[in-house]
C-alpha cells in the first residue's frame, strides 16, 4: 500500500501517448516522516503508519504532541491503516508513485457558507406567474401540517443550510506524472479542496 500527504496546487493538462489532453490536478507531495508505527500486537491493537508533515513552530504545538513527536512540529499528522512494515524516522516522497498508478484522495471541499436549497440542492425554485411575488428561489411547502411528517420538520428534509467543508474521497484517479525532484504529482481530474488544502493520496 502506497500513501503521501500532500498539498493542493492547481489544475493543468498532460498529454498521453496517444496525443490526447487530459485534465489533471497538480498535487505538492513533499517528503513526509513515519511520526509512529502501530501494530496489531502492540497497545494500540491496530496496524497502522502515522505521517507527519511540514514544519510548524514548537511554540504553537501542544505539549502531548510534541511529546509523541519527540520535540518535532509537524504542520500536519495523519494515520494510514496498513500493515505494512515501516520503520519511525523514515522518509516518504513522491517516488513511491509511479505513472499509471491507481490511487484516490481524501480532503475537505470548499466551503460555501449558508446557501440556499437552489444552490444546495438544485430545486427549480417557484413559478413567476399566477400571482406569485418574490418566490423565484424559495423552498416551497415542506408538508409539515400532516402525512408523514406529523405537523413538524421531518429529519432529512431538504432545506437551506452550510453547504460544503465536507470530507470527500474521490475514487480511481490515475498518476499521470511524477516530479520526485520536486516533489510534484499530477492526479487525473479535480480532487477536493482549494489551492493549499491538505490531501490524503493513497493507492487503491
Amino acid at each position: 500500500m502506497k500513501f503521501i500527504l500532500a498539498k493542493k496546487e492547481g489544475m493543468t493538462r498532460v498529454f498521453g501517448e496517444d496525443g490526447r489532453a487530459r485534465a489533471g490536478t497538480i498535487l505538492a507531495a513533499d517528503s513526509v516522516t513515519v511520526t509512529a508505527v502501530k501494530t496489531k500486537d502492540g497497545k494500540d491493537a491496530y496496524a497502522a503508519v502515522q505521517l507527519g508533515m511540514g514544519t510548524r513552530k514548537t511554540k504553537n504545538v501542544g505539549k502531548a504532541v510534541l511529546g509523541h513527536t519527540k520535540g518535532k512540529g509537524y504542520e500536519a499528522i495523519r494515520e494510514f491503516r496498513t500493515e505494512d512494515a515501516a520503520e519511525v524516522g523514515s522518509v516518504i516522497d513522491a517516488s513511491v508513485f509511479a505513472v499509471g498508478d491507481t490511487v484516490q484522495v481524501s480532503g475537505i471541499t470548499k466551503g460555501k457558507g449558508f446557501a440556499g436549497v437552489v444552490k444546495r440542492h438544485g430545486f427549480h425554485g417557484g413559478s413567476r406567474t399566477h400571482g406569485q411575488k418574490h418566490s423565484e428561489r424559495e423552498a416551497g411547502s415542506i408538508g409539515g401540517s400532516g402525512g408523514r411528517a406529523g405537523g413538524r420538520v421531518a429529519k432529512g428534509i431538504r432545506m437551506a443550510g452550510r453547504m460544503g467543508a465536507d470530507r470527500v474521497t474521490v475514487k480511481n484517479l490515475k498518476v499521470l506524472a511524477v516530479d520526485a525532484k520536486e516533489g510534484k504529482l499530477v492526479i487525473s481530474g479535480a480532487v477536493p479542496g482549494r489551492r493549499g488544502t491538505l490531501l490524503e493520496v493513497v493507492s487503491a
